[in-house]
This record gives structure tokens, sequence and C-alpha cells, in this order.
């Protein structure tokens, strides 16, 4: 983190309700833009990206069974023995046959060069089927990524809703702070002339103190969000504009909600993927039953000597091989059998997995949907509890300067007031809210309907890039034709899904 991001931080956290600096900005910072920065930016989803970078390099290393490895070496060595009982040996001197000593030492020297080509060419289903489970992984990861997507996005919602409320519940302790004093001021003027006693005075007085009590904790509530805000986005919040309706996106009955939940969620659609990365796994463990074929070529060249026995510089022996192998297995001890087992055991558990994240997602629908219906019925009876309470602690004002109401009665007018605008701005929060985690449960909060002009992130690009690396032979799809002869199925058992319909429906 850079020292100015780490300054940006620290002042989000120590600012407390700097409204006069946030009306002093000239634009107006929009969800839009609180949405793009995030995207651009922020550190879980960056990291996510990563993973599916990595995810995707798991396609081109399983293709890499279909394709030639070559290999080449080259050595030199030499060696200088020192003979500890030499000998002798009989040579013709002088026409004579005598006795001579033997070389009391040894030497070898050598040197060569290989390169060898191998191929499989077949491999019982084994090499297909590895890689029908990584394309399977890294559909399931883009549906990880589209879910990481959706939750930093709905954190930036929130974040973002959560500091214009606090600026509005600190606005409106403000103004409640500015009329306790004003009130105050007027009951000692009124107490001065006698109309009123010293208990009126101090009921004003322990209201203000009341009110100045909540401006601080307004204060402190307003900076915890604002730090919340630069963690997911990347910067201080400004000045906020008001955020766009969501209207639009929401669908027009829970029926609807639940017919996309299926179709859409993303927890659904990668435990699926996953479900079919198991079943190919399965494929692969059972084809070790089955043979495998390969060919090997290789060229290697030679040049060794003892005692430097008339080999001259350059002179090497030339080695030219080929081989085709086909191997089964007959007996591993057990192994091979507990591997299936393990793989259709994991098999099981994705299979599963799937039915669990279908319940989550209707839980997650449901829930959502009926706290946004919620949500709207208390919006309304909020915003009808502020306009009646307005009138009334109208009224009240004035019938206390005509002797009807008390100080208290005014006192009391105007909390409830201030607690009934409050409870508006948490509402219209929570209504908010609420609308983002109903389009998060069906999938559809993305940057395509949030923010549509913003360039997103296409993880096929990157896939693409790397699966088109240097890497690839022309005969590589006829061996993968024929290693998928006689192999195992790689496609899913088939099993009941969950029903997407509304409970009771």
């Amino acid at each position: 983190m850079s020292n100015s991001r780490r300054a940006a931080l620290l002042a989000a956290a120590c600012s407390v309700g700097l409204m006069a600096g946030l009306a002093s900005v000239a634009h107006a910072e929009t969800l839009a833009d609180a949405l793009a920065l995030a995207y651009q930016t922020n550190p879980t989803l960056q990291g996510q990206r990563a993973n599916q970078r990595f995810t995707d390099e798991g396609v081109v290393q399983a293709k890499t069974a279909f394709r030639p490895s070559v290999t080449g070496s080259a050595s030199i060595s030499g060696t200088h023995t020192e003979l500890a009982n030499p000998g002798t040996s009989a040579a013709v001197v002088g026409g004579q046959i005598v006795q001579v000593p033997n070389r009391d030492h040894a030497d070898s020297a050598g040197s060569g060069a290989s390169l060898s080509l191998g191929q499989a060419l077949y491999t019982g289903g084994r090499a297909s089927a590895n890689l029908s489970a990584a394309e399977a992984d890294v559909l399931a990861g883009r549906e990880d990524l589209r879910s990481v997507e959706q939750s930093v996005l709905g954190s930036v919602i929130q974040s973002y809703v959560d500091v214009r409320r606090d600026q509005e519940r600190l606005r409106i302790a403000q103004e409640n702070v500015t009329v306790l004093t004003r009130q105050l001021e007027e009951s000692k003027a009124r107490f001065e002339v006698g109309e009123i006693t010293r208990t009126d005075v101090a009921q004003s007085e322990a209201r203000l103190a009341a009110a100045q009590a909540s401006l601080s904790s307004a204060q402190a509530i307003l900076a915890a969000s604002r730090a919340a805000y630069a963690a997911v986005v990347g910067q201080n919040p400004t000045d906020l504009a008001p955020e766009p309706s969501l209207a639009a996106l929401l669908p027009a009955s829970v029926e609807q909600a639940f017919d996309l939940v299926d179709k859409n969620n993303p927890s659904i659609q990668a435990a699926r993927y996953a479900e079919q990365a198991a079943a190919a796994r399965v494929a692969a463990a059972k084809a070790v039953y089955r043979p495998t074929v390969s060919a090997r070529a290789g060229l290697g060249w030679d040049a060794s000597e003892i005692n430097s026995a008339g080999r001259q510089y350059g002179d090497y022996d030339r080695a030219v091989s080929g081989s085709i192998t086909a191997s089964v297995p007959l007996f591993t001890g057990g192994l091979n059998a507990s591997q299936v087992r393990a793989a259709k055991e994991r098999e099981n558990a994705a299979r599963i997995a799937v039915e669990g994240a279908q319940r989550q997602a209707l839980q997650q629908i449901s829930t959502a949907w009926n706290n946004l219906l919620a949500s709207r019925a208390n919006l309304v009876s909020n915003e009808e509890q502020v306009r009646a309470t307005k009138i009334a602690f109208e009224g009240v004002r004035q019938e206390q300067q005509v002797g009807l109401r008390t100080t208290l009665d005014v006192l009391n007018a105007q909390l409830e007031l201030a607690n009934a605008e409050v409870a508006l701005v948490v509402a219209r929060r929570d209504e908010y809210v609420a609308s983002a985690s109903v389009l998060q449960a069906m999938g559809v909060l993305n940057v395509a309907n949030l923010a549509p002009e913003l360039e997103r992130y296409d993880p096929v690009k990157s896939y693409n890039k790397v699966n088109h690396a240097f890497g690839w032979v022309p005969w590589e799809p006829v061996v993968r034709a024929v290693d998928k002869v006689g192999g195992p199925s790689t496609a899913v058992k088939a099993a009941p899904r969950a029903s997407t319909t509304a409970p009771g429906k």
C-alpha cells in the first residue's frame, strides 16, 4: 500500500463529521464512481482474479499429456587412477625377452550427447478426463469470481448508503442541537421575566446535553462508516450524490425471483461445475486400469578412450533408437481401487454440494425478498410519521406561546421529530440495501447493470491468452480423439434437482 493510500485510510478513520468540507466539493461522487473504483482496485477482487488466472493454467498443463516431450543432455567425464601394483609385462629388447614395469596409472576420458523424443499415443482416457476436469475447474472458478464480484459490489453499495445515512443522522443531530440551544435561550429569557420556573430551564438544559451527546455519537458513527467505505472502495468518500434507484432491476414478483435464481446464482453454477470436475476425476481414476501406449525415439553421440588409445578428437559413435511401449497395471496392492472409491466419494460430495447451494440460494432470496417487503412498508410508515410529527411539533410550539403547552411538551415534540427523521433515514438505507440483496441473491448484481459504461474484466481473455500459448502441435487433435476411444465416461450422473419455486407455491 502506498503512503498516500495509507494516509487516506487513516484520514477516513480519524475524520469526524467534516460536513462543511464535504459541502465544498465541487463534483459529487456517484455510486457508479465508487463501484468503478472498487471494481478496478479492490484487493479481494484483484486476488480472486489472480486465482482464476492460476486455475486457467490447469487446462494448459492438462493438454501437455497429448503433446510430445523433447529432452536433451550432454556429458563430459575423465578419470585418473593410480595403480597400487602395476606389475610387469614381457617385452622384446635387443632380441631378448625381458620384463618391463607396467604403467603405474590408468586414464580414461569420455564425452557424449543425446536427444530423446517421447509421445503418448494412448492413455486409456486418463488424459482426456483430466482435461475435462481442468476445464470444469475453470468454469467453476469463473462463477466463484462472479460471486466475489457481487460480494464486493454489495459491500460498496452498503458502505455508500451507510455514509449517506450517517451524514444525514449527523445533520439531524446538529439541527437538533441548534433548535434545543435556541429553546434553552428562550427558556432562560422567559424565566427571567417570570413566565416559567427553574424546572423548565433545567429540562431544556438536560435535553440540550443529551442532544450534544447524540451529536458526538453521530460523529463517531460517521467516522467509522467513512473508514469502512475507504477500506472497500479505496479512497475517502467526498460529497456523495443520491444513489440511483434499483427498481428497474428488481423482479415484479417473488416467483420471477425464484425462477432466475437457479439460472443466475453463481454459487449454484459453481457447484454444478465442481460436480462436473468431480465426475471427470472419477473417469481419470478408472482409466488407470486401461493400457497405455507411448512412443520414444532417441539420438545419441558418445566418445570415450582409455589411456589415449588412438581415438582422435571429434570421433563420436552415433546411436539411433526407437521404441513403442504398451503397458497395463496387473497388481498395485489395491491402490487403484482405493483411488477410484475416493474419487467417487468426492463426486458424491460435489453432488450433495449442488443441493446445498440450491437450498442456500433459495433461503437467501426468500430472506432478501421478505426484507425488501418489510423495508418498503417501514419506509412508507416512517414517511407518514415524519409528516405527522412535523405538524405536531409546530402545533405544540404555537400552543406553548399561548400557554396551552409546557416547555416539556415542546421538548418531547422536538425529540419525537428528531427520532422520526432518523428513523426515516435508516428506513431509506435499509430499503436500498434490501433491494441490492435481492439482486445479489438472483445473481444479477454486476457492473453491467450498475455501471454499464465501465469496461468489464473478462476472464475469457486471460484464459485464451494462455490456452493458445506456445506448445500446440498439429497432431494433438488426433491424439485426443484416439485417447477418448474406450475411455471411461466423464458425464455427470443424473440426479434430481432442488425445486426453484417459492415454498408453498
